[in-house]
């Protein structure tokens, strides 16, 4: 067990009268009235419900319950772990051989890279892997990921500030099934280099966050929606070095519903009636190879492009029925664009149309 040499008897029954409460009286009174009378797969299966200290201390209960829990747990997170995460990471995670997800979320920065190339050496069914707030991890964690870690489909290291983009294009050329990836702030390592190696191999990728990472260009961008036709949310807030070639392209190439934009000083009208037309274009596509319908659009975060004006943000908007700027469903954000003030979604002017009809009259 983590953390203690031994469990006492009275901590066991403790126990074990939780995992009852939490199993929703469905054990039949007589069968089981002792933890260690509880079957693997009902002890797996209630193990589902807890939290992961839970389950980290059901693993040293006995052998039994500790090769059950190692191979039947598929999904744990350490993130409640506010020190020496790294010697657990180092102590637990050779034991769980089966697991696809693995949170590593941390308020301060605690895992080394000797405690993700064990991840990459041990958990080779990963799916999903959170390594987000890792400051200390350098390239020799997305080396290991690469080799170990093929199968993966969602990793944030949004905030992993010490990757280079050589390293990441590494990994992109070997991780080929992710489909959901947080770069948010890996200013290092979000280049277009790297974006043109995500675009190359990374096919299937459908969400990607590029938030503040002032290295990638038009060039990054516009590889990313010819390689990536399936991209549906690309956050570029704080990329101020892209332009309108860079949304024209995802328009023209990504069925978008989510497209952050927040402070690209350098987005103007042209990019809007890109996105405006995008809606007619998808819906040709749509119609030719006989695939469903969509709302495409559905957030757009403009705030501070101030190059923009007000009919090319309302053709923006009439074309996408989803996006709102009525109060309560703010969906088109326009904050610090107070030109754009005149841009209203359907609703709020059917709401102006109602106002006016009840009220066709000054009061007297």
């Amino acid at each position: 067990m983590v953390g203690k040499e031994n469990l006492k008897t009275k901590d066991l029954n403790l126990w074990f009268e939780n995992l009852i409460m939490v199993a929703g009286g469905n054990i039949k009174a007589g069968v089981i009235t002792e933890w260690k009378d509880i079957p693997v797969e009902l002890l797996v299966k209630i193990l589902s419900l807890v939290d992961d200290q839970t389950v980290i201390t059901a693993s040293g209960v006995c052998r039994g319950w500790r090769d059950a829990i190692y191979f039947g747990v598929a999904h744990l997170s350490l993130s409640w772990c506010s020190k020496n995460m790294n010697n657990l990471v180092l102590c637990l995670v050779p034991k769980f051989a089966k697991l696809q997800t693995l949170i590593l979320r941390q308020d301060k920065p605690q895992l080394e890279d000797n405690a993700v190339e064990t991840i990459a050496n041990c958990c080779h069914e990963l799916q999903i892997l959170d390594l987000s707030k890792s400051f200390k991890l350098t390239d020799r964690s997305l080396y290991a990921i690469a080799h170990g870690c093929c199968d993966l489909t969602k990793l944030n290291i949004s905030g992993c500030s010490s990757f280079n983009d050589n390293a990441l294009a590494y990994l992109a050329s070997f991780c080929r099934k992710l489909k959901v990836l947080n770069l948010c702030g890996c200013v290092r390592a979000a280049s277009d280099t790297a974006l043109q190696a995500i675009g190359r191999y990374c096919n299937q990728l459908q969400s990607l966050n590029l938030g503040w990472c002032e290295n990638v260009g038009d060039v990054g961008v516009m590889s990313l929606a010819y390689g990536c036709p399936d991209l549906r949310t690309v956050d570029l807030c704080g990329c101020v070095r892209i332009t309108d070639d860079s949304v024209v392209a995802l328009a023209n190439r990504c069925h978008l519903s989510s497209l952050g934009l927040y402070y690209c000083k350098n987005i103007t009208d042209r990019a809007m009636y890109s996105l405006a037309q995008s809606k007619v274009n998808n819906k040709m596509v749509r119609t030719v190879k006989g695939t469903s319908n969509d709302d495409g659009l559905r957030t757009l975060n403009i705030s501070q492009c101030t190059a923009l004006t007000p009919s090319a943000v309302q053709a923006v908007c009439d074309s996408f029925p989803s996006l709102h700027t009525c109060s309560g469903r703010h969906s088109l954000i326009m904050s610090g664009c107070l030109n754009l003030t005149s841009v209203h979604c359907a609703c709020a002017v059917h709401a102006h149309h109602r106002s006016f009809t009840t009220f066709p009259y000054p009061a007297h």
